[in-house]
């Protein structure tokens, strides 16, 4: 299989070796139309559709007769629930619905390996060897992000498994940093990996995305 050669830094900043990376996730075809599909599918999803408001037939409010048919000078309005008034129902007002999006599991697949590609194109993405924290240390995190990827440049935290203390450690600190957001690697997603400049990627999670996200036929495709 065609693999990339990328630089892999520790938590200082400093590069202690190289990796490669498999082509069929990190040199797709990076595909606009599909990332934007899987982005909009996304936000979506994430609408409760829980939003009501009463149209006219569902305002309580009195059905006396405003005033006489003729001689009063206005309209001749019939009721206050009309949608003109203050207080009367909102014509074609929203009602709870599904707004969710369906989108098959390859294309869903594809797109993220777009995004990969093109972060990787464009210098987005940070591999490190390790990333762990010996207890939460908010400041220790702020450090670290600081060195791996500069000051002044928001980063997307990956983290490979929360269940192991170390790795817990560092989600809990970069949940309090402004600049930074952690995010375990097998939730991975088309709005986080376009919302930030920086993808830290440890080698452990890495071996995640390439389980997940890689093509099981991509080696037999080139033997």
């Amino acid at each position: 299989m065609t693999s990339l050669q990328v630089p892999v830094l520790d938590m200082s900043g400093k590069q202690v070796g190289t990796l490669d990376l498999p082509a069929d996730i990190f040199a797709a075809k990076i595909n606009k139309g599909l990332m934007h599909q899987a982005f909009v599918r996304q936000m979506a999803n994430a609408r409760a559709g829980t939003h009501s408001v009463q149209r006219r037939a569902e305002v309580s409010r009195s059905t006396k007769k405003l005033g006489n048919q003729k001689g009063g000078g206005r309209a001749r309005h019939g009721s206050r629930s009309a949608t003109q008034f203050v207080g009367g129902g909102r014509p074609m007002g929203p009602k709870p619905r599904d707004y969710s999006v369906d989108m098959p599991k390859q294309m869903r697949r594809a797109a993220i390996r777009s995004a990969l590609s093109a972060l990787l194109a464009d210098g987005q993405l940070v591999f490190v060897d390790k990333l762990t924290l010996a207890a939460p240390k908010t400041s220790q995190m702020a450090q670290i992000v600081k060195s791996v990827v500069g000051a002044d440049t928001s980063a997307l935290v990956l983290i490979a498994d929360n269940t192991v203390p170390e790795q817990l450690n560092v989600k809990l600190s970069t949940t309090n940093l402004d600049n930074a957001k952690p995010l375990v690697v097998s939730y991975l997603n088309i709005r986080d990996l376009l919302q930030y400049d920086k993808v830290i990627v440890p080698v452990e999670a890495l071996e995640t995305i390439k389980r997940i996200w890689g093509k099981p036929d991509a080696a037999e495709s080139e033997e």
